[in-house]
């Protein structure tokens, strides 16, 4: 009955690896700081536009400007919502928010 408990003990899945972009090379923020507060930065965008009537553009530490927009910054790059955001959402077992109100890109067949 508890074997299902016992059954790989200790043992963690493997951590997934989100395909990358292959035309771009640049992040707006280095990657260990989009692994642990891309929704932050996502949060602070919202905020910064929507709120406070902010700009819509921003800055790489290297000086590449970007759109701050998930739709149209973010998914720009990173177009395989299956391949990249769901394969650690899912690992991690979170539900983002983000398609509450955005509508979810269309998948490649």
């Amino acid at each position: 009955m508890t074997s299902p408990i016992w059954y790989k003990s200790g043992e963690a899945s493997k951590m997934p690896k989100p395909e990358k972009p292959k035309d771009y090379t640049e992040c707006v923020a280095p990657t260990q700081e989009m692994r642990t507060s891309h929704m932050v930065l996502l949060n602070q965008w919202r905020d910064d536009i929507l709120r406070e009537g902010g700009a819509r553009t921003g800055k790489t530490p290297n000086g590449t400007e970007y759109v701050r927009s998930l739709q149209n910054g973010c998914m720009k790059c990173h177009s395989d919502k299956k391949k990249f955001c769901d394969a650690c959402h899912n690992y991690t077992s979170v539900k983002p928010y983000c398609w509450d109100c955005h509508l979810q890109p269309k998948e490649a067949m």
